[in-house]
């Protein structure tokens, strides 16, 4: 019997044994399974950082040597991706300070052109509104066309047209005679209601607009005239 009992006793100390050895070889697999988890994925990480900064430092380099393949819009694009990336490299930096400095040398041109075109564009109605009769055809059309009215009542509706143009009926008319270095002589003074008056009355219109004031609503609230 007491032979049985110390037969019972060592075989419960070999299973005790055998549990804590299944015990300690689960534990090593599973710290060395996440050991080679955090590896794989250190390593993935290091390997996603050097390919967005290998992409960042090419997308930079296509926009330094860009010959005009690419639209101005298109590399600013690119830029604003690199820089998003907020990448710690200090020749990515320098990349990206050479990239600026190339695209803000490239709008500065682009804006020189839009003033240039503007210039042009401006320039080109000038000389389309002197071909039409100048800036202030239609003022002088209605000017003629009191003159030319082929009665007095027609005269006053013509007048009644022309007046819509200004801010009021006492709008200063200013009829220039003679000009010497910059100093104008003017002929009294007089309001476009009795310009008018005047023109309906001699059948005729002698002087054209040399100049016009407008208000804020483009109503004319000053006219200078000239000798035809």
């Amino acid at each position: 019997m007491e032979r049985l009992s110390k037969s019972s006793a060592r075989w419960k100390s070999r299973a005790r044994f055998a549990v804590m050895m299944l015990l300690v070889v689960s534990l090593g697999a599973g710290f060395s399974s996440c050991s080679s988890q955090k590896k794989a994925a250190k390593k993935k990480a290091e390997q996603e950082l050097a390919e967005k900064k290998s992409k960042a430092k090419a997308d930079l380099m296509a926009i330094i040597n860009d010959d005009g393949r690419m639209t101005l819009e298109e590399k600013e694009f690119k830029l604003a991706s690199v820089k998003r990336m907020n990448l710690d490299d200090q020749e990515i930096r320098d990349l990206i300070t050479q990239a600026e400095e190339k695209l803000a040398a490239e709008r500065s041109v682009i804006e020189r052109r839009k003033e240039e075109e503007r210039l042009k564009r401006e320039q080109e109605e000038r000389e389309r509104e002197l071909r039409e009769g100048g800036p202030y055809r239609a003022i002088n059309n209605s000017l003629d066309a009191v003159a030319n009215a082929g009665d007095v009542s027609s005269a006053n509706m013509r007048i009644r047209e022309a007046l819509t143009a200004f801010a009021g009926d006492d709008v200063p008319v200013l009829i220039l005679i003679s000009s010497d270095g910059g100093i104008k002589d003017y002929d009294r003074p007089t309001t476009i209601r009795k310009y008018l008056e005047f023109v309906k009355d001699q059948k005729k219109s002698p002087n054209k607009v040399l100049n016009a004031v407008y208000d804020a609503s483009g109503k004319i609230r000053e006219l200078e005239l000239i000798k035809k």
